[in-house]
Order: structure tokens, then C-alpha cells, then sequence
């Protein structure tokens, strides 16, 4: 039989099994010719929706940046910012290639390598290897750039627990609860000992999240939002903080303005509010331009957007956050398996907190963390574990068929 002649005497075939049994015959799968029927490439089934969003974000997020640093010598404006944050977010964009190449059915067997880095990493930061900044202990100076290892290990243990909540059916018994509590608490340790209660935070958003997606029994979840509570009072009456560290968390519950203390959320409230609903212009906000809010093309990186874009530049960034959000809830709906489902969840969780938390207290109604909001604030760490954590979902999401 030559390849030619292979339909009319396939169909021969299937007509005689149907004349014989009744039912159709059983797929064949022709290894060689030109018939020979190959799976549509995954990259195909990309969520190209999720990717524009996070292509917007950033963009915004690189002229708040160049807005927030350039300075105000129009003859000598600074570019170093805006340059190295374009470096970082092309090193994120192939980071995202990266991670969603390779099937993410292959990180059952893998998952606890990256983890046991992640760890080690944070061990090595609290040493003298580390740098300090502000109080905290969590950069390693690497030339130019500096690499917090807090941040990549957000993405790594949402991995990791991903493939540890994989394997038992809901609802899950409590040593598959403990047995993740304990791979998240390693970490929180080791970024609590630096110290960094914002990011701790973070992962106790992740664990959260995980858990309610997995299947944990409401009694668990109840205990642990208990512990979790308990624990935070702990910390901030500790001398683990700083005086300082200490009043940044917990001045957003203060009334009074005007106290060296609310002199960060008094300015970027100020900010945020005087744009007013269309902004006063690109590059013409008179606190983003003076530098007059503290780390402003950082952790406050969303008043510059208020002030120079007023409410329809805040209202467009929320909407793009909205889509990355709703596209990665719908990507854990259709996800093939369950350890796709929980990598969304995770990514979910992480993204979900992480811009309450940074918009909020930049509004003054969550405490000041120095929580980075994803994609758009300054950093190389933060950018790179942004789109790490969306290479996730577009892994998931391509492989939904397969």
C-alpha cells in the first residue's frame, strides 16, 4: 500500500470493523508519511491576553519609573533607571520563555531542587556574603545589581507545595497540611531573621491560598488564620523589629498626620490624591518630580501613576491587574491536573496580595511593608520572580489539551 492510496483503504478498514462489531475501529497512528498527523505546537494555546496585560503593566510601570528618577535638570536627565528596569524586565521576559518551555508535569521530580537553593540562598544572605539596607539584611551585591533571594523563593516554594498538595485527594488530611505549612515555614524563617515581615507576608498569602485551593479542611484553615494571628502579635512586640520597622506597620492605624512617623503615607497620599481624576501630565507631577515621597519609584511606585495620570491611569492598571488575575483563575479552572490548578492558585494568591497590600498603603489603609507591586516597581528580584510566576501559569494554560 503506498501513502497514496492510505485514506481509501483506511476507510475500507473502518467499514469492515463497523460491519463486524458495530462500533467504530480504533484510532491507528501512522508513524511515517506525508499523513502523518502532528500536535499543534503548545506555544499555539498561549493566553496571549495574560501576556498583554503584563506587557501594559510593565510599560506603565517603566515611565513612572524614568518620571520618578530622571531628576530636574532637563539638560541632564537620569536614564540610568529606566535603563537597567528595561534590562530587567527583557531578562524576565526570557525568564518567562524559559519557565513555561519546559512541561510543568516535569517539576514533580525536580520541584525540591530549586527549593533546597532557594534555602540555602537565604541562609547565605543572613551572613557576611549579604548586604544591608535600610535595617534588613536580604541583597546580595552582585557588581552593579543587587539579587534579593526572598523574592525568587516566592515563586520556588509555590512549586514546591504545589507538588506536595498534588498527590493526596480533598479534603486533606492534616499531615499533608503540615507537611506544607513546614515547607513554606523554612523560609519564613530564614526572611523573618533578616528582618522582612512584608515578604513573610506574602508567603503566608501563598500558603493561604494554596491550602483553600487544595481542599483544607475549614477546622485547619481556622487554627491556622488563629496561629497566624498570634504570631504577627508576637513578632511586632518582639525585639525582632526595629522602632522604626516596628511604627511603619502599624501607622496606618494611627488618626493623627503630620508625626515623622506618617510622614511617608501623609506624602504619597498627598500625591495620590492630587491628581485628581485625568492627573496633572507625563512627567509634570510636582511630588513625583521633586522627589518628594520616599521611595517612590519602589514601593510607591502607584502614587507617581495617581498624581501624573490621575484616577483614569490608576483605574487603567487595576483594570490590566484584574485581567492577569481573572486569566489565571480562569487557567486553574481549566487546568488539566491538579498540580496545574494549584500553581495557579499560588501565582494567584501571591499577585492577589501583593497589589492589595501595596495600593493599600499607598491609600493609607494597610500597613507600610515595602511589598513591591508586580511589574511595575523598580527592582531587578521583583521583576524576574513577576514573570517567573507568569511563566507558571502560561505553562499551565498552553498545556491545557495535553
Amino acid at each position: 500500500m503506498t501513502s497514496v492510496d492510505f485514506p481509501r483503504t483506511r476507510w475500507r478498514e473502518i467499514a469492515a470493523y463497523r460491519r463486524t462489531n458495530g462500533s467504530p475501529a480504533p484510532e491507528r497512528r501512522i508513524e511515517t508519511g506525508p499523513y502523518r498527523r502532528k500536535p499543534p505546537p503548545v506555544w499555539r494555546h498561549a493566553d496571549l491576553l495574560l501576556l498583554l496585560a503584563a506587557v501594559g503593566i510593565s510599560a506603565l510601570g517603566a515611565l513612572m519609573i524614568l518620571s520618578s528618577t530622571r531628576g530636574t535638570d532637563p539638560n541632564a536627565y537620569d536614564l540610568s533607571y529606566l535603563r537597567r528596569q528595561l534590562v530587567f524586565i527583557g531578562m524576565g521576559f526570557a525568564t518567562m520563555i524559559l519557565v513555561a518551555s519546559v512541561d510543568y508535569r516535569r517539576l514533580r521530580d525536580w520541584a525540591w531542587l530549586p527549593y533546597a537553593l532557594a534555602i540555602v540562598l537565604l541562609g547565605l544572605v543572613l551572613t557576611g556574603l549579604g548586604t544591608e539596607r535600610r535595617g534588613t539584611q536580604a541583597w546580595f551585591q552582585v557588581g552593579a545589581f543587587q539579587l534579593q533571594p526572598a523574592e525568587l523563593a516566592k515563586v520556588v516554594v509555590i512549586v514546591a507545595v504545589a507538588v506536595l498538595l498534588a498527590r493526596p485527594e480533598p479534603p486533606l488530611a492534616a499531615r499533608w497540611v503540615l507537611g506544607a505549612l513546614l515547607a513554606l515555614g523554612f523560609p519564613m524563617a530564614l526572611i523573618l531573621l533578616q528582618p522582612d515581615m512584608g515578604t513573610a507576608l506574602v508567603f503566608v498569602a501563598i500558603a493561604m491560598g494554596m491550602l483553600l485551593v487544595a481542599g483544607a479542611r475549614l477546622r485547619h484553615l481556622v487554627v491556622i488564620t488563629a496561629v497566624g494571628v498570634i504570631g504577627v502579635i508576637g513578632v511586632l512586640n518582639s525585639d525582632m523589629l526595629e522602632e522604626y520597622q516596628r511604627d511603619r506597620l502599624t501607622v496606618f492605624l494611627e488618626s493623627e498626620t503630620g508625626s515623622p512617623e506618617t510622614y511617608n503615607s501623609d506624602q504619597a497620599k498627598i500625591a495620590l490624591g492630587s491628581g485628581g481624576a485625568s492627573g496633572k501630565g507625563l512627567f509634570e507631577g510636582t511630588q513625583t518630580r521633586l522627589g518628594i515621597v520616599p521611595e517612590q519609584h519602589t514601593d510607591f511606585i502607584f502614587t507617581a501613576l495617581g498624581e501624573e495620570l490621575g484616577f483614569a491611569g490608576c483605574a487603567t492598571v487595576l483594570t490590566l491587574f484584574w485581567v492577569l488575575c481573572w486569566r489565571t483563575w480562569r487557567t486553574a479552572q481549566i487546568a488539566r491536573d491538579r498540580l496545574g490548578m494549584l500553581l495557579c492558585g499560588g501565582v494567584l494568591s501571591m499577585l492577589v496580595f501583593q497589589v492589595f497590600e501595596n495600593v493599600g498603603m499607598t491609600m493609607g489603609i494597610m500597613p507600610i511593608t515595602g511589598i513591591p507591586l508586580p511589574f511595575m516597581s523598580y527592582g531587578g528580584s521583583s521583576t524576574l520572580a513577576s514573570w517567573a510566576a507568569l511563566g507558571l501559569v502560561m505553562n499551565v494554560h498552553m498545556r491545557r489539551f495535553r
